[in-house]
């Protein structure tokens, strides 16, 4: 088995998706970058291309099965490996929860992971290799007020990958979630920026007392750590690691 690899990765238009797409592109990695917007999953794809990788660009709906069968039919190779990183958050107490939001939260990061894998396994199982890896969060874990639909769908990944990872257990297929504690991208950004504001503090202080102090390491994911979480779990050498949590917490649940 060649040790570059097609690799698919979902919501790659931003965030943690394009990281992780621009680390593994400069180890050599072919990217299908998809992302619901067209336009930022082309846009991530063009910055590995300037950077001399190699990728391609597709729109995907991640709750669609014809968004699916199109991407799978219109990409230039074979899928080797799967990302699963589409995510949206919700913020609300379930009784004010919309529950049509709620399914939402479900369909992208549970239902859509497992549409998605369902759809790449096949052919990995035709070419007797495969890796599945899910990008869960510290959610997989542990609660956290008001976001009952996020932690429902990140902990649901865990017992899907258990399974899953017996169901491929007959060939070279795994499939890994990996949990991170927050990881400082645009999204999160703006919520620092947000959380100063409304609670009338300089922004510093909402980083080390709201958001890292669970963490004993106290220091933000990077994606470079999440992508090379990633290239070891598609590597032979982790081809007995499956049905596994990676938790990247800092120590935040060991204490």
């Amino acid at each position: 088995m060649s040790n570059t690899h097609s690799v698919l990765i979902t919501g790659a238009g931003s965030g943690i998706g394009r990281g992780i797409a621009e680390t593994l592109a400069a180890q050599g990695h072919h990217l299908i970058c998809t992302d619901l917007d067209a336009g930022a999953a082309a846009q991530t794809s063009a910055l590995i291309r300037d950077a001399g990788g190699s990728s391609e660009a597709h729109a995907l709906d991640v709750t669609s099965d014809d968004s699916v069968a199109a991407v799978l039919a219109g990409c230039s190779r074979p899928i080797d490996v799967l990302v699963n990183n589409a995510g949206l958050q919700h913020v609300a107490r379930l009784e004010e929860f919309p529950i049509d939001r709620w399914d939402l939260l479900i369909q992208v990061m549970l239902t859509g992971t497992a549409r998605l894998s369902r759809a790449v396994l096949p052919g990995m199982r035709a070419r007797s290799f495969g890796r599945i890896i899910n990008i869960g969060s510290i959610h997989s874990l542990v609660g956290s007020r008001y976001k009952s639909a996020y932690v429902a769908a990140k902990h649901g990944l865990i017992g899907f990958s258990k399974v899953i990872a017996l169901e491929t257990a007959d060939t070279d297929i795994t499939i890994n979630t990996i949990c991170p504690t927050y990881v400082l991208t645009p999204l999160v950004e703006k919520q620092i920026a947000d959380q100063a504001r409304s609670n009338g503090i300089p922004e510093a202080q909402v980083i080390s007392e709201i958001m890292l102090k669970p963490m004993p390491k106290g220091v933000f994911i990077s994606f470079e750590e999440l992508a090379g979480i990633t290239a070891f779990l598609m590597a032979g050498v982790a081809r007995n690691i499956t049905g596994q949590c990676i938790v990247v917490d800092g120590g935040w649940t060991v204490q």
